[in-house]
């Protein structure tokens, strides 16, 4: 009898599944394609990939800022894709290689459950059957693709996040749909490698979701770039290369690209693998789950992206954790206060925690700052002519963090603090006395909470 089966091997699945049998338990994890899922093969890692070369561009043609020359900089599209798929490669073989270390059994193939009985769950994979005790669903997300007229014909001219990662070629134009956070990351990158990018947003700003002061801000910079955006456009029509979208106003405008980004978002995977089978409730197309991640059956879990709630890979790794602990005798429950989201677009922007668009909707009294990034010392001397800034919001009757939201490198790096700081309910006067290195960027954080009156 296995104790946990895990279908998915992306972030929630194999980190689940690592935490498990180091634990002691019996675990198989099933994957159909390659482990690390999406975020690993399709997502997280090789669009960082991508956005390193690009900006590593950016820096060798700028370089002259800094009093360094480098005439004549070029990049290979080819070799910036063959560097992307070794590192995936050598990332995906390190995620075999924690499975067999902690006695994990993984199985390739397309896991289907067959029901439920008094010997435990039942699960077919490549003519196989496995008997489990418990069982956690980690079948991730897909993307999302509109019903717009004309998309199914236009063929290979369309793309979504899987199909742009395996171009050989550059496009000398790009046109995206959708100005999320997948969105701007290919705008970024192609931006900076002199494709022609135009975003088209139905949404009144890009990244929705983030604080709409700095999402504007950093439209901005990208509209310096030659990035061409359209907000609150919707698309009407795909016919071949060109996109067919009506403006705020009811106006119609056209625009071409050679290659079409379709990135609307996405949605769960809950189809294909017999979850129907064992009577588990879906909510808003996600499965549902409790703090505990538990479903309404017993014995079985979900975890990651197909909840439909948080969709995010650092979120599917700690809600696969929440699951082993409480099997493994720990009571642990998943919080979702303090999940950071980052853009890795140069500047970055990160940001964890209320906005004040949401700290308003949820009636929260709040104090807010924000400064230039220009206030610490370090940010300045690596980023010539640069700008940025950081915004703390706290509670208005305790001064506790409630949320921090970073435009400029390396936020990525540094909103980890921040997390921290809303998880253990900081103060400004406890935050006051914890002692920042210098100089590091990272001390924008501490100045500008100060800053808070």
């Amino acid at each position: 009898m296995i104790d946990l089966a895990i279908i998915g091997g992306g972030p929630a699945g194999y980190v689940a599944a690592e935490r498990a049998g180091h634990k002691g338990l019996k675990v198989v994890l099933f994957e159909k394609r390659e482990l690390g899922g999406v975020c690993l093969n399709e997502g997280c890692i090789p669009t960082k990939t991508l956005l390193y070369s690009a900006k590593v561009y950016d820096t060798a043609t700028h370089g002259d800022k800094y009093g360094v020359f480098a005439e004549g900089a070029t990049f290979d599209f080819g070799k910036i894709v063959e560097r992307k798929n070794r590192v995936v490669r050598r990332l995906v073989g390190g995620v075999g290689a924690k499975m067999k270390a902690n006695g994990v059994q993984v199985v390739k193939g397309n896991a289907v459950i067959e029901g439920r009985s008094a010997e435990g769950i039942k699960i077919v994979c490549e003519g196989e059957t496995f008997l489990a005790a418990n069982l956690l669903v980690c079948t991730g997300s897909e993307a999302f693709v509109p019903p717009i007229p004309g998309l199914k014909e236009a063929g290979d001219v369309i793309l979504t996040n899987r199909e742009i990662l395996a171009l050989k070629e550059q496009p000398k134009s790009l046109v995206i749909i959708g100005g999320g956070v997948i969105g701007m990351e290919f705008a970024s990158f192609y931006n900076s490698l002199g494709t022609q990018v135009t975003v088209v947003e139905m949404l009144p700003e890009i990244l929705g979701g983030l604080d709409k002061e700095l999402s504007a801000m950093l439209r901005g910079m990208y509209a310096k770039k030659g990035v061409a955006f359209n907000l609150s456009c919707k698309v009407t029509k795909i016919d071949g290369h060109t996109v067919t979208y009506v403006d705020s106003e009811g106006a119609e405008h056209t625009v071409e690209g050679d290659k079409i980004l379709v990135s609307v978002g996405r949605r769960p995977v809950t189809a294909g693998f017999g979850l129907e089978s064992l009577g588990v409730e879906l909510h808003r197309g996600g499965i549902k789950v409790d703090e505990k991640m538990r479903t309404n059956v017993p014995g079985v879990y979900a975890a990651g992206d197909v909840t439909g709630f948080s969709l995010l890979a650092h979120t599917a790794s700690r809600e696969g954790e929440v699951v082993v602990n409480n099997l493994t005798g720990r009571e642990d429950v998943m919080r979702y206060n303090a999940i950071p989201g980052v853009v890795y677009t140069n500047p970055e922007i990160s940001g964890v925690g209320l906005t004040e668009e949401t700290a308003k909707a949820k009636g929260i009294a709040y104090k807010v700052a924000t400064l230039p990034m220009a206030y610490a010392g370090r940010f300045v001397a690596e980023n010539e002519g640069g700008n940025g800034v950081c915004k703390v919001l706290v509670g208005e009757k305790y001064g506790e963090v409630l949320g921090v939201y970073m435009l400029g490198n390396p936020s990525s790096e540094m909103i980890y603090g921040a997390c921290m700081s809303i998880e253990a309910e900081l103060t400004l006067k406890e935050l006051e006395e914890v002692v920042f290195p210098h100089p590091t960027v990272s001390e924008i954080f501490k100045e500008t909470a100060f800053a808070i009156e």
